[in-house]
């Protein structure tokens, strides 16, 4: 099946420009002015921006956590992403201790499978580094699963030691394989918490407080020394503060192969946020930090410092004894109620792979924080070439894949849990208005979204073999 759209206004990380787009089967066929339709069927896109699909590469979808699990599985955090203008996402495959890495890849396909409707690739999350694991990695970068996380914090369930990070690195870095950290003292954190516990400080607000900035930015700068010394590239997630945000600069200013990204909920959330009554729904890891600390982090993307704007997606419910409808079906999950009285019993994660596109595009590129072309470089094109996608995704250029999202820059929408659309008890941008927003998403052709109209299927989705020795942005 072939799609014209017409006359619409195309924007690349580069390029903004009216032309036409003609879609065939899976795949940008041609780009040009005044494109004959044939036996196309016709979209007019007068008015209307013509993005590439974004790529969230920070989400954690159907993963246990805290007691219980995340709401979002691969069909209902997919229908979130496509209804807001995300095509393509990479989510993170957590080994259990005692398993192999390919028994963790194949787990995480029996999640996915019969279930996604957008395309997406896996990260390995490496928890439990035996000789025998050590010596899988390279094969995993072979088989296309080329990025590898390492949590520094989570002390006693998921955190590493500096050998585990240092030997990863270093096996990382001969097979070109990128290395992520969650970068913030795992060990540090312990004592704050359990002090903060034992006086009996055990409201929401403590999990920040006991998570303070330097807490990430030594295990920020911790990284970025060891992988200097491993020769190996590294990606900070969710960076959150000035002070990280220091360290990744320094490493970049000495010619070391560091990227690192923010994500959303960073640029319009303060710890103060965490003192509201409802303020466990704000609980994630790192915590919220400081007006001044937003300021800090969009000088850093328009700096090119942090390279791409993710979500880190983990909705858990806030009142998990209460159910809802998700598509006719009752559901319901334990979820933040379980630190009802103890602020470290709350799941740490939040919603918002169903947010950001919008929210950016109001309240960011609206705001003059950010150009159109740079939202389309942080949110599409950035994460494509960093993970191995590009430029097969993250851009509009013949060849590539038709992950197109038609935009109506008037379109007006309240953000909110209908919205959104995850499948959950909250948003965290509810009242919210924006302007602009999705009218059409397609993912390799398919137009998965028309208006209001879900078209996709379960099972519709790709996985994605990514490739290794990608670019140092």
């Amino acid at each position: 099946m072939k799609t014209l759209i017409k006359n619409g206004a195309l924007v690349t990380a580069t390029e903004s420009y009216v032309a036409d787009l003609l879609i065939d089967g899976e795949r940008i066929a041609l780009m040009g002015l005044n494109l004959t339709a044939g036996d196309a069927l016709v979209v007019d896109a007068a008015g209307k921006y013509v993005l590439p699909g974004g790529i969230d590469v920070h989400t954690h979808l159907d993963v246990p956590f805290g007691g219980t699990r995340v709401s979002d599985d691969f069909y209902t955090g997919h229908k979130a992403a496509a209804f807001n203008g995300t095509t393509c996402h990479v989510d993170f495959a957590r080994q259990d201790k005692g398993e192999s890495l390919h028994q963790t890849i194949e787990r995480w396909h029996r999640m996915a499978d019969g279930k996604a409707v957008i395309d997406y690739g896996f990260h390995l999350a490496i928890t439990d580094l035996s000789d025998t694991v050590l010596d899988e990695i390279p094969s995993m970068g072979k088989e296309g699963v080329t990025s590898l996380k390492l949590f520094m914090a989570y002390k006693g369930f998921i955190q590493v030691d500096d050998t585990t990070l240092f030997k990863t690195m270093l096996k990382a870095a001969d097979a070109g394989m990128l290395v992520m950290v969650h970068a913030e003292n795992g060990d540090a954190i312990d004592v704050l918490v359990k002090d903060a516990i034992a006086k009996g400080r055990l409201t929401p607000e403590w999990h920040a407080l006991t998570r303070p900035a330097w807490i990430e930015a030594e295990a920020t700068m911790r990284a970025v020394a060891l992988a200097a010394v491993a020769g190996a590239t590294l990606y900070v997630v969710h960076v959150t503060n000035h002070l990280a945000v220091d360290q990744i600069a320094y490493g970049r200013r000495h010619g070391l192969n560091v990227m690192g990204e923010t994500c959303v909920q960073y640029l319009y959330f303060t710890i103060d946020e965490l003192r509201r009554p409802d303020g466990a729904k704000w609980v994630c890891s790192p915590p919220l930090r400081t007006g001044a600390d937003q300021a800090a982090l969009w000088e850093a993307v328009r700096q090119n410092t942090l390279q791409v704007i993710s979500t880190d997606h983990s909705p858990f419910f806030f009142d998990g004894a209460k159910e809802i409808e998700y598509e006719g079906q009752k559901f319901k999950l334990p979820g933040k109620e379980l630190g009802k009285d103890d602020f470290s019993k709350i799941p740490n994660g939040i919603p918002g792979i169903g947010d950001r596109m919008p929210i950016l595009w109001t309240y960011g590129v609206g705001k003059g924080h950010l150009t159109l072309n740079r939202l389309v470089e942080v949110c599409c094109t950035n994460p494509a070439k960093i993970f191995g996608l590009y430029p097969r995704k993250g851009t509009l250029a013949v060849g590539s894949d038709a992950d197109i999202v038609i935009w109506d820059p008037n379109l007006k929408k309240t953000m909110g849990v209908k919205t959104s659309r995850h499948r959950l008890d909250y948003n965290l941008y509810e009242g919210w208005e924006v302007v602009g927003y999705p009218e059409k998403v397609y993912v390799r052709g398919n137009l998965l979204v028309d208006g209001e109209t879900w078209n996709g299927e379960p099972g519709g989705g790709q996985w994605l073999k990514r490739t290794a020795h990608g670019p140092v942005l």
